[in-house]
């Protein structure tokens, strides 16, 4: 699960470097027209910039102290738990890479780089990068894990 936990990190930081390196701020960069856009921005907050006007304290407290306890008590559940179920551990890993990459970006540039953005017409995100990506996918796969434990122990005790 190490090895998933540093391929994302390592993904996220290979883009970010590249995006860096190649695309200027608020650059325009069609890949399937108006669908998936590259264009480069920094992001001083967390989530579609929450947290940019908080005080200095607050946001070091809620934007890097806090998840870097969150991502160590995960990698702790991940290498701990005397069983967790491979959706549940990639779920982690995912998850962890993700977070572990934008916490290299506030602690190295003191923002993080955020590059991707799709418009479906009718669903617009925000602009986002890898590890945003390796989170939600973390997620999804941590809250389909726990589902289906919840489903089987419902089976097992026969309750609706």
């Amino acid at each position: 699960m190490l090895v998933v936990v540093l391929c994302n990190a390592g993904c996220d930081q290979v883009s970010k470097a590249v995006v860096r390196d190649r695309i200027d701020y608020r650059q325009v960069i069609e890949v399937l027209g108006d669908t998936f856009v590259l264009t480069k921005v920094e992001n001083t907050g967390a989530f579609l910039s929450l947290g940019v006007a908080w005080p200095e304290p607050v946001r070091w407290v809620a934007l890097f102290a806090l998840p870097m306890l969150i991502l160590g008590y995960g990698l702790y559940i991940m290498f701990s738990a005397r069983y967790i179920s491979y959706p549940m551990a990639f779920g982690l890993a995912f998850a962890i890479g993700g977070g572990f990459g934008n916490m290299y970006d506030r602690l190295v540039f003191g923002s993080v780089t955020d590059f991707m953005h799709l418009d479906f017409g009718f669903a617009r995100t925000g602009i986002f990068n890898v590890a945003d990506l390796s989170i939600t996918v973390g997620v999804m796969l941590i809250f389909s894990a726990m589902l289906r434990r919840k489903r089987a122990r419902h089976r097992i005790s026969g309750e609706k």
